[in-house]
C-alpha cells in the first residue's frame, strides 16, 4: 500500500472516530452548565429577579418560551409544566434551557445553543454572531477563573 493511500485511510479512520465520539454524547450526559453560566452572566449578571420588558430571571425567559417548553413536554407525554413564575427560579430556568436544547439542538452544539437562546430556533447566523462571540468570551473567562 502506498503512503498516500495509507494516509487517506488513517485520516478517514480518525475523522470517523471523531464523528462517532461527537455523536456519542447524549442529551442526558451533556454538561450545559458552562454555557448556561455564561448566558446567565451575559443576560442578568446572575440576578434571579432581573427583568427587561417581558424577559424575566437569570436567563431572561420570555412567556413564549415557557409556553413552548410546555408544548414540548406535552408532546413527550410528560405531565410536568412550567409557570411564568418559574422564570424567577434559576434551577427551573436551567431546566427550561435544557428542554429547549434537547428539542432544537439534539447534537449539543454550543454555538447553536447560544444562537437558539439569543434569537429562537429560527435564528440567523449573521443575526446571532455577536451573541456567540460575547458568550464564548464569557465562557473562556469563566473557565480560566475555575482553573485558578
Amino acid at each position: 500500500m502506498n503512503k498516500k493511500k495509507l494516509l487517506t485511510i488513517l485520516l478517514t479512520m480518525v475523522t470517523l472516530s471523531t464523528f462517532a465520539q461527537g455523536t456519542a454524547t447524549t442529551k442526558q450526559d451533556f454538561d450545559w452548565n458552562p454555557v448556561m453560566d455564561a448566558i446567565i452572566w451575559h443576560e442578568s449578571k446572575g440576578v434571579a429577579t432581573a427583568r427587561h420588558g417581558q424577559f424575566v430571571g437569570v436567563l431572561q425567559i420570555h412567556p413564549v418560551l415557557v409556553n413552548g417548553v410546555n408544548k414540548i413536554l406535552a408532546a413527550r407525554g410528560d405531565s410536568t409544566r412550567f409557570t411564568l413564575n418559574d422564570r424567577l427560579s434559576p434551577e427551573k430556568s436551567k431546566q427550561m434551557f435544557v428542554i429547549i436544547q434537547q428539542h432544537y439542538n439534539p447534537e449539543c452544539d454550543v454555538d447553536k445553543a447560544i444562537r437558539i437562546w439569543a434569537a429562537g430556533p429560527g435564528y440567523t447566523i449573521r443575526g446571532t454572531q455577536r451573541a456567540v462571540n460575547e458568550i464564548r468570551a464569557i465562557m473562556k473567562k469563566q473557565e480560566l477563573q475555575r482553573r485558578k
